[in-house]
């Protein structure tokens, strides 16, 4: 019962961030703005134990998740042979053009002397 009211929660919080993109116009996803808000949940016990719970069971089933990737591409095995080798190099290059932003951006970022203001 616990899992459950963990789920209710992390639905309650996606669709409250859907609500709030939509509504307000906003550029975040609401998904994003749902993960936001569950992260300011997550100081109540009342939200933390049953969503807790809820993340325990999700990760002990997590590869069946895998499963509909998994047709997904059973499916679309011809175009993957055609476009595999592209779709690999755009995912190289992406990921390592993702990494050298990342660390230019924490390299630049400007560094404060611990105790200082």
């Amino acid at each position: 019962m616990q899992g459950l009211r963990g789920l209710a929660w992390l639905l309650v919080f996606q669709s409250v961030g859907e609500l709030l993109s939509r509504g307000l116009s906003l550029p975040l996803p609401g998904p994003v703005l749902g993960l936001v808000l569950l992260l300011v949940g997550l100081r109540f016990a009342l939200v933390r134990e049953p969503v807790a719970e809820c993340a325990g069971f999700l990760l002990t089933h997590l590869s069946l998740l895998f499963v509909p990737v998994g047709v997904g591409v059973m499916t679309h095995l011809a175009l993957l042979t055609q476009y595999g080798l592209r779709i690999l190099v755009v995912i190289a290059l992406s990921t390592w053009i993702g990494l050298a932003v990342t660390a230019l951006v924490l390299y630049g970022w400007p560094r404060r002397a611990p105790g200082g203001n």
